[in-house]
């Protein structure tokens, strides 16, 4: 056994890896530095280079870390869900509150908002990143066909592809504005498209 996989060493790691995820959320890739993760995780700077085979190894598991933590929110809102068939307006709430979060304005879910359409983006520059991304993108886009369940719709793959680049392009296109609302900007934009892409079941 190396230090590296003892109960010690991956404490460390661990801690190494929730500070990455806390820089990158709070500041972005260029916040997560080798020296700002091992001050933040009160570890001395050559245990980032120690546990990690780069900053991109230590970057893409802070990615992933931050990825599942959000997913197991989501999960536990859907799984609150009953399942009834629900009307267009409800349903776009339901799918603006998981994307978004239920206040669209509240700074900890902007923050976060922010931080996974980084990541989405990042993996243009860092090919490392894709992989992991394109994991949690996939249990993303399963927890929003079983919302869409839930709602009494079908929640067919290549029609759910086209819910989600509605979903981005709202989210994006809003990012960009002086006072954004991201969730409004979901909910309006899916609105026009809800029944199109995610009809009601006839059953």
């Amino acid at each position: 056994m190396t230090t590296a996989t003892t109960p010690k060493g991956e404490r460390r790691r661990q801690a190494l890896v929730c500070a990455a995820a806390e820089l990158l959320r709070e500041g972005g890739f260029e916040a997560v530095r080798h020296r700002a993760v091992a001050t933040r995780a009160d570890l001395p700077l050559a245990s980032t280079t120690y546990y990690f085979d780069s900053l991109d190894d230590l970057i893409a598991r802070a990615v992933e870390y931050s990825g599942n933590g959000e997913l197991d929110v989501m999960r536990a809102r859907v799984a609150s869900l009953s399942h009834r068939r629900r009307g267009a307006e409800s349903t776009v709430d339901l799918v603006a509150d998981l994307i978004a979060g239920p206040d669209g304005t509240d700074p900890s879910s902007y923050e976060q908002l922010v931080a996974r359409y980084e990541r989405f983006i990042a993996c243009a520059r860092h090919p490392e990143l894709r992989e992991v991304q394109l994991r949690l993108r996939v249990q993303l886009d399963d927890l929003l066909a079983d919302v869409l369940r839930r709602c009494g719709r079908i929640a067919r793959q290549d029609q759910l592809r086209k819910l989600t680049a509605v979903v981005d392009g709202a989210v994006v296109g809003e990012l960009s504005e002086a006072h954004p609302d991201p969730r409004r900007a979901v909910r309006d934009a899916l609105l026009e498209v809800i029944d199109i892409v995610a009809p009601p079941s006839i059953n």
